[in-house]
């Protein structure tokens, strides 16, 4: 099912610039990563996209209900959002935990399912061994991995990640990446993840958009194209 579509996309900052003719999609049940040199304004596009940022000119669409026909819930991770101080006061466990509640209202109590959905995303970021220390204590990619958890609990059916694996060491990444390739292909989920490091995700993937720039332009301009079942993209 095509979750995402964007066609035609143009975007600037004042008078310059950045985005141009930009057409991609993302469909229920692939793994998707975001590629391009340093400054391809891949963070622009993805929050351009989910309508943080206004474009010049495109048409997104976004649909409305996900592939069981409930309302589309979408997880947005922006660059190392894990910015607690040493006094937050909930506990890595209860912060996960709260991930849950949207999709079963504030006031219901989270039953065994729920409890078992919690556990499963603190261990696929190895954070289970620390669900009992404060957020405010941690490291901060120890912090980056309690947000991934917690964007694990709520169950969205798109993730869209911007270079989530900052400070994980190796074998954690790897876990992380066969656990959205596991979402896509096995539960329907739709990733979409900008990644520095292409190589290290290319087995779980199954598409990579790339920004690149148009040689034709003055400004550091980038849009997209096609290339070998790959979709390549332009930037100014």
């Amino acid at each position: 099912m095509r979750y995402i579509t964007v066609k035609d996309l143009s975007f600037q900052y004042d008078e310059e610039p950045v985005l141009e003719g930009i057409n991609y999609h993302l469909d229920s049940g692939e793994f998707v990563t975001l590629t391009g040199e340093n400054g391809a304004a891949k963070s622009t596009l993805i929050r351009a996209t989910l309508g943080i940022l206004t474009p010049k000119q495109g048409h997104i669409e976004i649909a409305k209900e996900s592939t069981s026909g409930r309302k589309l819930r979408i997880a947005y991770l922006p660059q190392q959002i894990s910015s607690f101080n040493a006094g937050f006061p909930s506990t890595v466990y209860e912060f996960v935990k709260s991930g849950r509640y949207p999709r079963q209202g504030w006031f219901r109590r989270l039953n065994q399912h729920d409890e078992e959905h919690v556990k499963a995303s603190l261990e696929s970021v190895g954070m289970w061994e620390n669900r009992h220390k404060r957020i405010g204590s941690l490291s901060g990619g120890q912090k980056q991995r309690a947000v991934i958890a917690r964007m694990f609990a709520s169950d969205p059916d798109i993730f869209i990640l911007d270079e989530p694996t900052t400070g994980m060491d190796s074998g954690t990444a790897k876990t992380f990446y066969e656990l959205m390739h596991h979402s896509a292909h096995n539960h329907g989920k739709a990733v979409l993840m900008i990644t520095h490091d292409p190589d290290e995700v290319r087995d779980y993937v199954d598409r990579n958009i790339h920004l690149v720039r148009n040689q034709s332009l003055p400004w550091r301009c980038f849009n997209v194209h096609e290339k070998d079942g790959e979709e390549v993209g332009h930037a100014h």
